[in-house]
């Protein structure tokens, strides 16, 4: 099976849950789509938003 490297460190749905003490993503996908994302069918994440604060602050300047 071929891997992607995903970039959820950095990712807006990445976040940590105090209960089991460790990070998750909050994007609900079905089976079928989990497998497109992890084999490479995608090529990346496509629910992927950058958690960029500034450049939210950028856009109100």
């Amino acid at each position: 099976m071929m891997s992607v490297t995903l970039s959820c460190d950095n990712c807006v749905h990445y976040v940590y849950n105090e209960d089991y003490e460790s990070y998750e993503c909050l994007v609900s996908v079905d089976e079928d789509e989990y497998y497109s994302i992890v084999t490479g069918k995608y090529g990346s994440c496509p629910y992927y938003r950058n958690d960029d604060e500034y450049g939210v602050v950028k856009k109100q300047m």
